[in-house]
């Protein structure tokens, strides 16, 4: 039996970083789908959203699954080299990153949905602009992966800071609203925790923007 040709051998390596590829993309939709429904489902007082956006879970977990097997037996089979082992290796790490954003959101949604059953509070209104920020930064890393954009990548972890700050500042803000309404205690709770899943989201993002520029530029800019 003769051996497979160096042009099938790159065919076959073609495709399956394609597929590979496109795994890592319909994971990331998911996860901004269920950020998305989490963030409205505590905008809107909207059950249903939130629990769509904890049933989209398990899906992202299997696909990360997935993405470890497809990557791990990519590099074993074809051994890639350069640009194409850095595809991998970006999309080995990408995973870890989507599935946490997806656990954060599952926590957004768990906690919105204990804020449903009380009182509306005017202070939601805070972490929703918070979770506008942390939505435009998560968004802005996945596109920066998906088109090899090293730049939009790059600029990821200064934009991070001024999240950072919002959850500080709203952190202060909540504590000063306890003196004048104990009663609303345990909402304040659970707006400070929601707050702080949202600044973990952008992390998140942050370390996928780092992924990105290794990806494109091989550049390792993680503790620059």
């Amino acid at each position: 039996m003769s051996e497979p040709s160096s042009n099938h051998i790159l065919t076959e390596l073609d495709e399956a970083l394609t597929s590979l590829r496109d795994r890592v993309l319909h994971m990331a939709s998911l996860t901004t789908r269920s950020v998305t429904n989490a963030l409205n489902g505590l905008a809107q007082r909207d059950d249903d959203l939130c629990l769509k956006a904890i049933a989209d879970d398990e899906e992202i977990d299997q696909l990360e699954i997935q993405v470890d097997k497809e990557g791990v037996e990519l590099l074993l089979r074809f051994q890639p080299v350069a640009s194409d082992l850095r595809r991998v290796i970006g999309a080995l790490k990408l995973g870890p990153n989507l599935e946490r954003v997806g656990d954060e959101s599952v926590s957004i949604a768990r906690r919105a949905r204990k804020l449903i059953r009380h009182e509306a509070l005017p202070e939601v209104a805070w972490v929703s602009e918070m979770g506008v920020q942390a939505m435009q930064l998560f968004k802005d890393s996945v596109d920066a992966y998906t088109r090899n954009d090293a730049d939009l990548g790059r600029s990821l972890k200064e934009r991070d800071k001024p999240l950072d700050a919002m959850n500080a500042d709203l952190l202060r803000r909540l504590l000063g609203q306890v003196p004048e309404n104990p009663e609303h205690l345990r909402g304040y709770l659970n707006l400070t925790f929601i707050a702080g899943h949202l600044e973990r989201i952008g992390d998140h993002a942050t370390n996928i923007g780092e992924e990105a520029v290794y990806a494109v530029e091989a550049e390792d800019i993680r503790h620059q």
